[in-house]
């Protein structure tokens, strides 16, 4: 230490005109020159103008020897005052370290020991009546606020500014809680500094680490995360772990971005001087709750029953640690806390795991799918409902799925059919590996329903059946993230096999009624040829409209094509043969059986198709997300 600075502990910082001229005639005489035996060494003149200060302010906050030492907070009471006591402090221990160059077993410094040993009792005593009274203004939310607004300056400048104090007395001039929680914070690291400093950070680091350790534990608990064994993991219903994993997705934001996140950066601040006491308390206090939060997955990954529907909730907690490994990894940064990052980064494994063998069991569980049952009037089979619905949720996830199936070994080649995705294999850029997989299982979907349409006995419902069925799985892909998976391309494609169906129940269903009408209607004819047709019309037209409104046709817009093009192929030619011929026939006997539609009969009838509500309960899949299936392939 520089001898000018331990000059100025000795010097009064004001002395008056008088004292100034008897110092300056003293200093003149010859005795003063002289040197005596008895005279003290500049050692012990710095330790006597320090003890003489400090004794009177640390031995007034002793609570051992006040009333109200013992129950008044010097922080709280008056912070210039704290702020005094802490330089006196300070100066002690350097006028100690000082000292001790010269006579380590002086008296001086002894008696400097124990005011040391009072006034870091003090601060102790201080120290844990901030952190324990103050827990509203040190909460991780209130913390993380602070640090967004401001940083806590050095303790060091806030010792020599004496304007600090305009707006930091509690009661005073604070009109924000963020503004206390900051002070409350820099008071901390102004005690932590001095006991660390003068050697008793052991002490320091003891009640910090008792106190926060408790706030973490308990935080944890209220946000419903706890400690499962993974017997208990296994043995538990499904609906009970459901509420858990929910609880620990609500619990995963806040905790890491407000409770560890809090939580480290008042750690930071308190010790931030000493790099290896930051990491040692913020590492014993954060890292049992952190172990608890990030285990849970793991376990839920490795313990719980599986099964394909329960995926969602393994995505969701796959999402939930992914989304956030930028800040755990910057929060759980210190080399002691190693453990957690890899814990957090285990259950991210592990989850990947048990994901893609849940898709996997999904897959062999589209392909055993046997159901032989048609569905009636050709309408949408369950298996097509169920499985869509399967894979739209799955595409919300597209951005992890991407990660988790590329950590996957690569999967058997399939037989894709030449360009599904409108992209030839020789391409340069290739669909994406997640599109594949999503076409891949959409392809097998379709397979499936082409080989349950087999088993109507009328064609033209198999081919009503696999227009609705592909409409609707059109429609669901246009709808949701499929939609950007698998590209315009693959749309167009698919709506162009909806209108191949669509035409092919078309002709094989209505040709007989379109071909009962004479090619040329305005055509001269004799009255048994139109007699006859106007019969064979009747005929066709009432079989055809009894057969087929048992059809369904769910979608709006195809049951509006498929109306508008029946009726296009039939109606004006109807209209123009009826118009020409329907006044020769009125006039003869028995004419109603003859003419028993009008064009408007026709038109209101076919206006009437597709709607009939059809109750499907024995058509329902047998399609279960089932792990015990065997794989067989996409054929029935």
């Amino acid at each position: 230490m520089p001898k000018k600075d331990l000059r100025n502990l000795c010097c009064s910082p004001k002395r008056s005109s008088d004292s100034t001229s008897q110092s300056t005639s003293q200093l003149s005489s010859p005795s003063r020159f002289s040197f005596s035996s008895s005279r003290p060494s500049f050692s012990d003149s710095v330790m006597d103008r320090t003890l003489e200060m400090a004794e009177p302010m640390i031995m007034k906050w002793d609570p051992n020897t006040t009333t109200f030492a013992k129950v008044t907070s010097l922080f709280y009471e008056n912070r210039r005052e704290a702020k005094d006591f802490i330089k006196c402090v300070y100066n002690l221990q350097k006028a100690m370290h000082f000292h001790s160059t010269e006579n380590s077993k002086s008296d001086k410094l002894v008696r400097a020991q124990s005011l040391m040993q009072i006034a870091v009792k003090r601060l102790q005593k201080e120290f844990y009546q901030i952190l324990s009274m103050n827990r509203a203004h040190l909460d991780p939310e209130s913390i993380s606020t602070v640090s967004s607004r401001t940083s806590i300056r050095s303790s060091s400048s806030d010792i020599d500014d004496e304007n600090d104090d305009d707006r930091v007395i509690a009661g005073e001039s604070v009109s924000e809680v963020e503004d206390f929680s900051t002070v409350v914070m820099a008071d901390l690291r102004l005690i932590a500094e001095c006991m660390i400093s003068s050697g008793y950070g052991k002490e320091c680091v003891k009640i910090y680490k008792v106190i926060r350790k408790s706030i973490i534990a308990e935080a944890i608990y209220r946000l419903g995360v706890e400690k499962l064994s993974s017997s208990q993991v296994h043995k538990m219903d499904w609906e009970v772990l459901d509420l858990k994993i929910k609880d620990w997705l609500n619990a995963v934001n806040v905790a890491v971005k407000t409770l560890f996140n809090g939580e480290r950066i008042l750690c930071d601040h308190v010790f931030v001087s000493d790099d290896s006491i930051r990491e040692s308390c913020f590492t014993e206090i954060s890292k049992d709750g952190a172990m608890i939060l990030f285990s849970f997955p793991e376990n839920v990954a490795r313990n719980s029953k599986k099964s394909p529907e329960k995926v969602f909730r393994l995505l969701d907690m796959y999402t939930a640690i992914a989304e956030h490994w930028p800040e755990i990894e910057a929060i759980f940064s210190f080399d002691s806390e190693s453990v957690v990052r890899s814990q957090a980064l285990t259950s991210l494994i592990k989850l990947g795991e048990s994901i893609r063998t849940a898709l996997a069991e999904f897959e062999i569980a589209l392909q055993k799918e046997s159901s032989k049952t048609p569905v009636a009037g050709g309408g949408i089979h369950h298996l097509t409902i169920d499985v869509m619905n399967y894979i739209i949720l799955l595409a919300d996830f597209s951005n992890v799925l991407s990660d988790i199936l590329a950590e996957a070994p690569p999967p058997a080649k399939v037989p894709l059919p030449e360009s599904y995705f409108g992209i030839s294999d020789s391409n340069e850029s290739p669909a994406p590996a997640i599109s594949l997989r999503f076409g891949w299982l959409i392809l097998v979907l379709l397979c499936k329903l082409d080989g349950k349409a087999k088993y109507y006995k009328d064609v033209f419902l198999a081919y009503l059946f696999l227009a609705n069925n592909l409409q609707y799985v059109v429609v669901k892909v246009c709808t949701s993230n499929l939609k950007y998976l698998l590209g315009e391309n693959w749309i167009t494609k698919h709506e162009e096999k909806v209108k191949q169906f669509a035409s092919n129940y078309e002709r094989l269903g209505w040709s007989h009624v379109i071909e009962s009408l004479p090619r040329e209607p305005s055509t001269s004819m004799a009255p048994n040829q139109v007699k006859e047709i106007f019969k064979r019309f009747n005929s066709s037209f009432a079989e055809a409209h009894r057969k087929y409104s048992i059809c369904v046709v769910p979608d709006s817009k195809l049951r509006d094509d498929l109306k508008i093009s029946i009726a296009r192929k039939i109606l004006p030619v109807y209209r123009e043969f009826y118009n020409k011929y329907r006044g020769a026939i009125v006039k003869e006997r028995h004419s109603a059986h003859v003419i028993r539609f009008a064009p408007e009969d026709v038109e209101h009838q076919l206006s009437d198709l597709f709607f009939e509500l059809i109750i499907e309960s024995e058509s329902s899949s047998s399609f279960e997300f089932s792990p015990s299936h065997t794989h067989h392939g996409c054929d029935e």
